[in-house]
């Protein structure tokens, strides 16, 4: 009786012993399972962060794509600016050169209708002058002929130095005329050579008012 009773606290031992150690690994099997889920769990967040990490990467890259973008095109636009400022510069120096070759046509136009103003002046005080001493050469050559007329009624009383002197006078007087006559169509012919170079000057004004 005694081995028995022994015995029987023996196996109770033994299978108290195994229960605990049963407990012991169910305890230790759902602390793998819990370290399991909870590794699956932080995976599953890295994996996650990772994911997020690549889209924001893939947003700072289309981001930097667009700066570079932009980039480029503000530098093209800068140099668009450039390029229309030089023109614009040369533009501007075409114009003032245009506007003082627009000047100088003006004062070499008033220029000219003054030069034609007083030639024209010249021209008719010359006339004026000319057409007087043609009368005074008239005249002479009036006074010469009836000296010559008067010269057979006289030809007793007047003798070779009178009648030399006189045609010498009247060599003189036909010469004075002729050179008049020669001035007087050169003036003419400078007057409608003025009068030509008028007349082409207000035809380019005219195109230029109508422009």
């Amino acid at each position: 009786m005694a081995v028995s009773s022994a015995f029987r606290e023996r196996l109770e031992q033994i299978e108290q012993t195994r229960n605990q150690r049963l407990s012991l690994l169910q305890a230790e099997r759902e602390l793998q399972i819990a370290k399991s889920q909870l590794l699956s769990t932080m995976l599953s967040n890295i994996r996650s962060r990772e994911q997020s990490c690549l889209i924001l990467d893939r947003r700072i890259a289309s981001q930097q794509f667009t700066i570079l973008s932009l980039r480029s095109e503000i530098a093209t636009l800068d140099s668009k600016h450039d390029i229309n400022l030089q023109q614009i510069r040369v533009l501007k120096n075409e114009v003032e050169e245009l506007e003082q070759m627009e000047k100088e046509k003006e004062w070499f136009y008033d220029s000219k209708r003054r030069q034609i103003e007083e030639f024209h002046g010249q021209v008719e005080n010359f006339v004026v002058d000319y057409q007087i001493q043609v009368q005074k050469l008239r005249n002479k050559v009036s006074e010469l002929k009836s000296s010559f007329m008067e010269i057979p009624r006289n030809s007793g009383y007047v003798n070779n130095s009178e009648i030399a002197a006189a045609e010498m006078k009247k060599s003189e007087l036909l010469a004075a005329k002729e050179n008049l006559d020669t001035n007087l169509a050169s003036n003419y012919q400078m007057r409608a050579q003025l009068q030509k170079q008028l007349h082409s000057i207000l035809l380019v004004e005219a195109k230029r008012d109508g422009n």
